[in-house]
């Protein structure tokens, strides 16, 4: 990933900034001149309205310095995030999704509960909805879990569906289901940044729950 674009543009429009700043600054003196000189000798311009307008241009250049320095940091923030994702490739990652890719006839997911179950029940599903088969997990605590499967039931399928079912007592318990794939590129062309994964394709960074 080349950043010498980055940073020739952060460069580029903190050079265009401070140049503005400066041609308003050097029309205001040139204005400010012409009005002293030109000025009725029996009415003078009073003091405080000159302070007044040079306040207001300092306040004007205070404002442009200020955008300047934001846009710095927010071209630095880039590229330490596409410096991140470059450590990401090859190495999987945890996204929101309900689709367990299978690998050497095994097949691994995870999911949050909202709160302690005492009963967990996993439903592996076909492309097509069937189900192919169900996992009593037990009781599980509340937070992220994971859980392994084997793909026995699942011969021709590069990869199926899940579900997870929780209850304590009689109470259902709210699950988000998330699934894993490896980092093979990372894309920074557009205003975010995204990962090319595997088998999911193109994904926001800000989508990534965990890295493993």
């Amino acid at each position: 990933m080349d950043v010498t674009a980055l940073n020739s543009t952060s460069s580029s429009t903190a050079t265009s900034s401070t140049k503005n700043a400066a041609d308003i600054q050097d029309r205001f003196l040139k204005l400010l001149v012409a009005q002293m000189k030109n000025q009725d000798p029996m009415n003078p311009t009073d003091n405080a309205q000159i302070t007044s307008q040079m306040a207001q241009i300092q306040t004007v250049s205070g404002i442009s310095g200020l955008d300047t320095s934001i846009q710095s940091l927010g071209t630095k923030f880039s590229q330490m995030q596409a410096l991140q994702g470059v450590a990401l490739v090859g190495h999987d990652v945890t996204v929101a999704g309900s689709k367990v890719y299978i690998k050497d006839n095994v097949g691994t997911g995870s999911y949050e509960l909202a709160g302690p179950a005492d009963k967990v029940k996993l439903e592996v599903l076909s492309p097509a909805g069937t189900v192919l088969d169900t996992v009593d997990l037990g009781a599980q605590s509340s937070g992220m879990q994971k859980f392994t499967w084997s793909a026995d039931k699942a011969s021709g399928y590069a990869s199926v569906n899940y579900r997870i079912t929780a209850t304590s007592g009689t109470k259902a318990v709210s699950s988000t289901t998330y699934m894993s794939d490896t980092v093979t590129a990372i894309n920074t062309n557009g205003s975010t940044l995204q990962l090319q994964l595997q088998n999911m394709g193109l994904v926001d960074y800000s989508k990534v729950k965990s890295v493993d």
